[in-house]
């Protein structure tokens, strides 16, 4: 099965949050509404090259959930 690089998630226990997950490597969660991450995978590489993958990813993720919200709002008008 072919997966989707992100996807999004909801949890009833924590309605008002909604989380990004990457699948993957490295795979994490991200909180959107908190900004937070878990990351699921540790890290290899250099300092700064990690730092910029996470960046990258981070960043990656946040406009994928931009992209998927604006397509929400756009089907409800």
């Amino acid at each position: 099965m072919d997966l989707p690089k992100f996807l999004l998630g909801d949890n009833s226990d924590f309605p008002d949050d909604l989380y990004v997950i990457h699948t993957e490597y490295p795979h994490f969660i991200l909180n959107v509404e908190q900004e937070d991450v878990e990351w699921l995978d540790g890290l290899e590489g250099s300092e700064e090259e990690i730092t910029n993958e996470v960046n990258d990813l981070i960043q990656q993720a946040f406009d994928f959930c931009d992209s998927e919200l604006e397509k929400y709002a756009d089907e409800e008008e």
